[in-house]
């Protein structure tokens, strides 16, 4: 970006961008003693903004990508300036200007892939359903009770598709009428939108949105909290709306019509981890914890950095796809905080959050203190 031209002219491209309401900032500074990145490293959101409210901003520098769209301060900011809309317009502004610092590159690569393939994985698409093999899923068909749509990662990760295929069982169990696209869908676009590849995004919700028409689709159902909120928030853009429910609010509809039972005792003390996106983001605070307390025999314990307040994983925002040291990592924070608190299982409803905390655990020792586990993992051993 060519730093001596004209301010007015930053200013007004930072607006067109997204991120007009820098403007309203006056450095109280309740951005940064909220920021999580502090209980790390130093870091100042207040800073950032005020570089951009003057036109003055380095968008080639780390700082601008850190941000992880936790939702802290623009839930704390008195003069709603929108950090989160702010930031995702300086990283607009990076990709116009073709500005790639090499911390970038696996956000490139991911970006590829997902124009490519649909996924940011370099896998292809029409493996996208190798994780249901076995398992009597169908493809979805128009009149099906609901289309189950597991994500990226549940697909493709070989790590995380016993979460998609836990919630497969769970459903058949439950006798749901329910089907799949497979190489039908593509990712939902949330976490490259948010690294301001804005135009790749609107392609992969075409895409998804056009799949869903054709199929008949009414019913969404998702297992991460970034599918569910770009089906539910962003996609309404395109004059679209579909019902969404995420797994943990499903699970206790299932539950309280009667459809799935419950029949083992799980005498484990757990907490459970709110992620941002379904918590601060979307308010689903109640629906997992309520499936929680429905196990006979577990034993729920609140960390202190709970629902509002929650402690951020780390990989929202794109930081997905961004190295971040394990000595930076936010995760490390709560695996401590949720250890120190005696639990035994650490819970989410995230696959993003799951594999930071997993992450977290092992790198830390901790294999033999707790365990973490998705939400849909402690179902299936209880139902069976």
């Amino acid at each position: 970006m060519d730093t001596e031209a004209p301010i007015r002219e930053v200013i007004e491209e930072i607006k067109e961008s997204g991120g007009d309401a820098v403007k309203y900032c006056y450095q109280c500074g309740k951005c940064d003693s909220v920021c999580p990145w502090n209980r790390v490293i130093n870091f100042s959101m207040r800073k950032l903004i005020r570089e951009a409210t003057f036109g003055f901003p380095e968008i080639d520098r780390e700082e601008v990508w850190r941000c992880t769209t936790c939702g802290k301060c623009p839930q704390q900011c008195p003069r709603d300036v929108k950090q989160i809309e702010d930031m995702v317009a300086l990283r607009r502004i990076a990709n116009a200007y073709g500005v790639t610092p090499a911390f970038l590159k696996p956000v490139r690569s991911a970006s590829a892939s997902l124009a490519a393939e649909g996924n940011p994985f370099g896998e292809e698409r029409a493996k996208r359903a190798d994780w249901a093999e076995g398992l009597s899923v169908k493809p979805f068909t128009e009149g099906m009770e609901i289309l189950y749509f597991p994500c990226c990662f549940l697909s493709y990760d070989g790590q995380l598709k016993k979460v998609a295929q836990a919630t497969a069982g769970i459903l058949n169990q439950a006798g749901v009428d329910f089907g799949i696209l497979g190489a039908g869908e593509s990712c939902c676009g949330e976490s490259i939108r948010k690294t301001g590849h804005e135009a790749l995004f609107k392609q992969l919700a075409r895409e998804n949105i056009k799949s869903f028409i054709d199929h008949g689709v009414k019913k969404i159902l998702v297992s991460s909290p970034h599918c569910y909120h770009a089906f539910k928030n962003d996609y309404a853009g395109f004059k679209v709306n579909f019902e969404v429910v995420h797994i943990s609010q499903y699970l206790g509809e299932l539950i309280n019509e009667g459809r799935l039972k419950i029949s083992k005792e799980y005498h484990k003390k757990v907490t459970y981890h709110d992620p941002c996106y379904l918590g601060r983001h979307n308010g689903i605070y109640d629906a997992p914890r309520g499936v929680l307390k429905r196990i006979p025999g577990l034993e729920l314990q609140e960390m202190e950095e709970s629902r509002e307040n929650s402690l951020c994983c780390g990989m929202g925002g794109g930081r997905i796809w961004i190295d971040t040291k394990m000595s930076d990592r936010f995760s490390n924070l709560r695996i401590k905080e949720a250890g120190g608190l005696g639990a035994e299982v650490l819970v989410t409803a995230c696959p993003y959050c799951l594999t930071a905390l997993e992450d977290s655990r092992l790198g830390l020792n901790y294999e033999d203190v707790i365990q973490v586990k998705e939400i849909t993992e402690i179902i299936q051993e209880v139902i069976r």
